[in-house]
């Protein structure tokens, strides 16, 4: 009888943690999908392209 008890109140406690971390997930999905959304690019992109690198790659060939 003990055991199925403690069996019950461990499977409860684990569904409420997968809940609980599935609604985390959808939050912070919905908050980055917000972000790409006000700065008008759905894709998110990281960088602009090769702009930021040029000057890192010209810097390192100066003698």
């Amino acid at each position: 009888m003990y055991d199925d008890a403690l069996y019950r109140s461990t499977s409860a406690e684990l569904i409420r943690r997968a809940e609980a971390e599935r609604e985390v997930r959808l939050v912070r999905l919905a908050r980055r999908a917000e972000r790409r959304a006000g700065r008008g690019d759905p894709g998110g992109r990281v960088s602009r392209g090769r702009v930021r690198l040029a000057g890192f790659v010209r810097a390192a060939l100066r003698p």
